[in-house]
């Protein structure tokens, strides 16, 4: 029989767009897991939030892609949305509320270099992460 185990973990934003990096609780889901093989996925279930896997050693990548976005995506661009967060909805499709990373011998399997990012783009509030371990 294939194990599998979901935890939902709060992510506390402090700012309109920021990276949290959540990649040590995503594998803390994993180590308790007890799952050796298989995958973790990440999801995000929030309109104007995501995840992201993507460069943990260097933070000026952070800020590079959060400028990029804002000036392809800049708030308050004449959006149909009336909330005033149609960039935030906008930034949360391209980077996307979901990712899957494999699991092996119990641990991610992250590239050298590379964290997994909670991505908020309307805050700050309170958020949530859903992590499923599942075997394969």
């Amino acid at each position: 029989m294939l194990g599998t185990m979901s935890r939902s973990i709060p992510v506390s934003t402090r700012s309109r767009s920021e990276f949290i990096d959540i990649t040590a609780t995503v594998d803390d889901v994993v180590k308790a897991s007890k799952i050796k093989a298989g995958l973790c996925h990440i999801f995000v279930p929030h309109t104007t939030a995501a995840v992201m896997i993507n460069e943990n050693a260097d933070p000026s990548v952070h800020s590079d892609i959060l400028r990029w976005l804002d000036k392809h995506v800049p708030a308050g661009a004449g959006y149909a949305h009336s909330e005033g967060n149609a960039d935030s909805h906008i930034k949360s499709a391209l980077i996307g509320p979901e990712k899957t990373v494999p699991v092996e011998n119990g641990e991610l399997r992250l590239g050298s270099w590379q964290g997994i990012y909670f991505c908020e783009f309307d805050g700050p509030r309170p958020r949530k992460v859903i992590i499923t371990v599942s075997e394969r």
